[in-house]
């Protein structure tokens, strides 16, 4: 018997993946999106696409995994059902001047070198770490929160945010910028415990 096939791994019958699966996949959906009722949307729907596609699980890997990358498409759907019904929160003549002034002073807002409190890098082992960084990534206004999380999150393509989200690429990198400036301020206080609260 060949290695790759004692690796395969069997998948738990759809009759069991809500009580298996369903408080795991909704926590991921809500700490992308922070809204109860997308959420569990996103769950129901990824629980119906999985056992349609269900063939097409060749075992490689945990059963939970694979729901979780469905999961993934169901939740840019829902962002991006959610930008069409209540569009970007900004006009076009504020994105233009937004634009005007990333490009005015995108080198001095990118070569800011102040260092961070603590090394995050080491932090992402840390299950405290993941708590802290969904309540900080919560706290991120739209339509940055949005970009963040398909263009750094869910690894999307800028082209492909920028679609999504139907702004500029300029805009989209303004949007990047102000997202992890507001996640630093707000996970310096809450991880060193100077949080104002």
């Amino acid at each position: 018997m060949s290695a790759s096939a004692l690796l395969r791994v069997e998948a738990a019958p759809p009759e069991t993946w809500v009580e298996r699966y369903g408080d795991y996949l909704y926590g991921y959906a809500m700490s992308r999106l922070h809204a109860p009722e997308p959420a569990a949307d996103c769950v129901q729907e990824t629980f119906m696409a999985g056992i349609k596609a269900l063939d097409r699980f060749d075992g490689s890997r945990d059963i939970k995994f694979w729901l979780r990358g469905i999961m993934r498409h169901k939740i840019v759907d829902e962002i991006r059902k959610s930008v069409k019904e209540k569009k970007v929160d900004i006009d076009t003549q504020g994105e233009t001047r937004f634009e005007g002034s990333w490009n005015q002073y995108s080198a001095a807002a990118t070569s800011d070198a102040s260092s961070w409190q603590f090394n995050p890098r080491k932090g992402c082992d840390n299950n405290e770490f993941w708590e802290i960084f969904d309540e900080c990534i919560e706290q991120v206004k739209n339509p940055a929160h949005d970009v963040f999380i398909l263009r750094v999150l869910e690894d999307k393509s800028a082209d492909e945010v920028c679609r999504i989200m139907n702004i500029t690429p300029n805009y989209l990198w303004v949007l990047l910028h102000r997202a992890r400036l507001q996640l630093k301020v707000s996970f310096e206080a809450k991880w060193t415990g100077k949080d104002a609260k």
